[in-house]
């Protein structure tokens, strides 16, 4: 009976120093593919996941790129108030609605320490210190942590560098492990897979036994409603989400099919119109195309098709996984071979 999970044959530590390339063979189901590469998609939720948390104090610094340590006081109209814990965000918040004849601008008393995505700190003396951090921190594309599932610890990786030939094993203890394992250990040479089965809590606080990548990565997205407002939702013809796509011009960065294939559509700009035409523009070529949505069971879906065959592997019913004034993600899943492809248009 064939296994779901990957099984490295990797020569293991008491051969290593004397292993041959054609020793180290990865055997893998057809149908699942459990590795996990810096370019697959399931690598970018899971540092969302295990991310430091930083959008949950926006009330006080009204920025996602980092996070206020505790306890810090801030002045808000006029009132200094010690926040010390999660739940007095609610005590600024409510001096800041108090009226409407104010700054409702949260000052804080210097120096205070602030935490970016990666964990790493940075210790602030005064606003100015502030202001160039936020001037380094860039655009927000509100995409945010997703941060109202766990993972529960600990687990373990195993690790295979194709260049070395060089296989590990990796116990990973916490969210700042993982967090910096995916976003720094994932090279283009290495390839990792999940020791399976994992346990993980839902957002109602129900722990959930993972099996593989496939149901690791629909765990995940499966999230996204519940921990954050700016997903799909709504109607078949989500009014938001065509007012968004209708407003400005877009382009692709990011399409996977199998491997990463972003590069395929340098150049080219999308402009989506309100009566559910499209173009799609690059150097002095135009193509012209249609969008539509529509609901089915529940999920907004995204359709296009263009003129041609220069933009088919992107003619598809696009579930609209979420999306912000900046950015739209979004996936297809093949009723034929049951393969996943990921599509994100970002606003110029």
């Amino acid at each position: 009976m064939k296994t779901i999970k990957y099984i490295l044959i990797l020569c293991f530590a008491f051969v290593l120093s004397n292993c041959q390339k054609e020793e180290a063979v990865i055997i893998e189901d057809p149908n699942t593919n459990q590795n996990i590469t810096a370019a697959t998609p399931i690598a970018d939720l899971i540092s969302r996941v295990t991310q430091n948390p930083t959008s949950k104090d926006n009330v006080i610094d009204n920025c996602s790129c980092f996070s206020v340590q505790l306890p810090v006081t801030v002045i808000v109209n006029g009132n200094t108030i010690v926040v010390a814990t999660q739940d007095e965000y609610q005590t600024v918040q409510d001096a800041i609605d108090a009226s409407t004849w104010d700054d409702d601008i949260v000052n804080f008393v210097y120096p205070i320490t602030v935490e970016f995505q990666n964990f790493s700190t940075q210790v602030l003396n005064n606003s100015d210190d502030l202001d160039n951090v936020l001037d380094d921190c860039g655009e927000d594309d509100d995409l945010n942590e997703i941060d109202c599932i766990t993972i529960n610890y600990p687990i373990t990786v195993n690790v295979y560098n194709t260049s070395t030939q060089q296989a590990s094993t990796i116990t990973i203890q916490n969210n700042v492990q993982l967090f910096t394992f995916i976003t720094t250990g994932l090279t283009t040479d290495v390839l990792v897979t999940i020791n399976y089965p994992i346990s993980v809590t839902d957002s109602n606080g129900q722990n959930v036994v993972i099996n593989n990548n496939s149901e690791l990565q629909d765990f995940i997205e499966n999230a996204i409603d519940d921990c954050d407002d700016n997903s799909s939702g709504g109607s078949g013809n989500n009014p938001v989400f065509a007012t968004v796509l209708t407003s400005g011009n877009w382009r692709i960065t990011y399409f996977f099919d199998d491997s990463d294939e972003t590069s395929d559509y340098n150049g080219y700009n999308f402009t989506f119109n309100s009566n559910g035409t499209a173009t799609a523009i690059k150097n002095a070529t135009t193509i012209n195309g249609t969008w539509s949505s529509y609901l089915d069971d529940g999920e907004t879906k995204f359709v296009l098709s263009f003129d041609g065959d220069v933009l088919d592997e992107i003619e598809e019913d696009w579930k609209i996984l979420e999306f912000t004034e900046t950015i739209i993600k979004l996936k297809h899943v093949s009723g034929g071979n049951g393969g996943t492809d990921y599509l994100t248009f970002t606003k110029n």
